[in-house]
């Protein structure tokens, strides 16, 4: 019997599921998989961009070349008043496994005390003690299962099988200063420097597509996934959604879900639905005359991201990821699946605190045996290195609103990026400390010149100036269709609209609070939670 049924109506094709999930990103992937484990439920998943092929997908060096792209929406913030007027360039994947298809692969859960915020807030269920399982569920990691990790998940997490010297070195330099080395980012505490896990299998890729999708796609006859299929629009009846309307080749397409709608389209894509399905602020809608079908103040508001700021500098000898293309490399990686190819060019990082009494890490330093700048489109010849203090701890608060009715547009984004005048503060204080690894015995001897900025900076106006001038996004965005019980919140702790039945919000929009650290691994188990609640109904 097939799992879903198919009526036509003139020019319109009308399918019935039990489950519709609007995405096929990290956390659409993960939705997919657990609601079609039970064969007596139909899923179908819609993606907007196209099926993830392209060699760069399996290649975790090459992901930078995937940006502004077919696979990116290459969406750029608004013009931001405290970087002088810069609009600020934000990758997210539009292809199946989404921005898990052409990120840097790292493995961040966040810190513990993250979730207790969560639930704190008025988020039952959502302490860290409460999320701690679904990251193990997920996880099959390489170090073996542990009390803070899993073993036998769909997600391979795994330690760099080829790290550069110039890493190893970054981690040398943090010892002199007296920091403390941490080999497990993800375990008993997130302080301290050490090296990255990632989510890479045998030296490719394991993005969400390649760990839950890939392996069910043929084997699920009761999951259906079509990709290059835009969303138009989350179909209501009057308090209730019964299904969603899509374009697909030109032709309108209407899908009706007999149970819920599943809307994980992301922190970007996902209000921008929601408001043009005329579910979002009344007044913002009716501005643009929209139709006000569920007053929803906080669609699109808490909207939060991590900045980072680079200093880049020449190697005065040794060999880093910028010269890496060449025949031994490409033999290495394809033959041995090994050698500065699996590099996630972002190779190791440090927690820290640019003030002491500060209960958690305010600042993540990373460190990337390369040249990146400009999400490495500028490319200044030889090999260097880059040191990136990234607050994942800010204050700033953006918003998001449509730009206009047309599905197509990009929406206006608007990140707030430093508007707080702590969180400059505190990205000084980032940039100190980076300058200082910069400038510490251990790289003396292969430390040439600087490159971004020209110089060392000495004054507090010079290293605000940088910051300004070169401040870029750390590709984050989350927050805009909040959890909580508050007026402004969208969904509840079971990740259900209020005030509507029917459909959930299961992506990093539904984050309170942007968590301490890189957001994949907990959007990940954002969805391992979600799709337990989902089956539990």
């Amino acid at each position: 019997m097939m799992p879903f049924v198919k009526f036509v109506f003139g020019y319109k094709c009308l399918y019935m599921f039990d489950y519709i999930i609007v995405g096929g990103g990290s956390a659409g992937c993960v939705m997919a998989n657990r609601l079609s484990e039970n064969p007596s439920n139909s899923v179908l998943l819609l993606e907007a961009g196209g099926p993830d092929k392209n060699k760069f997908f399996n290649i975790p060096a090459a992901f930078y070349k995937l940006f502004r792209t077919q696979f990116d929406w290459g969406y750029y913030s608004t013009a931001q008043d405290s970087l002088l007027g810069r609009r600020v360039f934000m990758p997210r994947g539009k292809v199946l496994g989404g921005s898990s298809s052409i990120n840097a692969m790292i493995y961040i859960r966040g810190s513990k005390e993250d979730y207790n915020e969560w639930q704190a807030l008025g988020n039952p269920g959502w302490g860290y003690n409460d999320v701690l399982p679904y990251f193990k569920k997920s996880e099959d990691q390489q170090r073996g299962e542990s009390e803070y990790h899993g073993k036998g998940g769909l997600l391979s997490v795994s330690d760099p099988n080829s790290p550069n010297f110039m890493s190893k070195l970054f981690l040398q330099s943090s010892q002199e200063m007296g920091f403390p080395q941490n080999p497990d980012f993800n375990a008993v505490q997130q302080d301290g420097f050490g090296l990255f896990q990632r989510t890479i299998k045998k030296g490719r890729r394991n993005s969400a597509s390649d760990a839950y999708i890939k392996p069910i796609a043929k084997k699920r006859t009761n999951l259906k996934i079509v990709t290059n299929a835009m969303v138009l629009s989350i179909d209501m009846d009057g308090k209730k959604v019964v299904g969603v309307t899509y374009e697909l080749n030109g032709q309108q397409v209407v899908a009706v879900a007999n149970k819920e709608v599943i809307l994980s389209a992301g922190a970007i894509n996902s209000p921008q639905l929601l408001m043009l399905s005329g579910i979002g602020p009344a007044a913002h809608l009716r501005e643009l005359g929209i139709a006000v079908k569920h007053d929803l103040p906080g669609v699109g508001q808490n909207l939060r991201d991590h900045p980072f700021v680079v200093i880049a500098a020449r190697l005065a000898k040794g060999k880093t990821l910028d010269t890496a293309e060449n025949w031994l490399n490409y033999f290495k990686y394809f033959v041995l699946r090994r050698g500065p190819l699996t590099s996630s060019i972002a190779e190791a990082c440090g927690f820290v605190k640019t003030r002491p009494e500060l209960p958690t890490p305010d600042m993540q330093v990373f460190f990337c045996p390369a040249f990146l700048i400009e999400h490495g489109f500028v490319k200044p010849g030889g090999d260097g290195f880059t040191i990136a203090p990234c607050l994942v701890k800010p204050k700033s608060v953006g918003e998001l609103k449509l730009k206009s009715t047309n599905h197509k547009d990009h929406p206006l984004i608007n990140p707030n990026y430093l508007a707080a005048e702590e969180d400059m503060l505190a990205m000084i204080e980032g940039y100190k400390v980076a300058a200082k690894l910069l400038h510490s015995k251990s790289f003396k001897p292969f430390f040439s010149n600087y490159y971004r900025p020209h110089d060392r900076l000495h004054s507090i106006s010079e290293i605000k100036e940088h910051i300004r001038l070169n401040m870029e996004a750390m590709y984050h965005p989350v927050g805009t269709c909040k959890m909580g019980n508050d007026s402004m919140a969208v969904v509840d702790h079971t990740l259900r609209v209020h005030g509507l039945k029917g459909l959930r919000i299961v992506d990093a929009s539904i984050m309170p609070t942007i968590v301490g650290g890189n957001t994949n691994a907990p959007t990940i188990m954002i969805a391992e939670k979600a799709a337990d609640m989902v089956l539990a109904n």
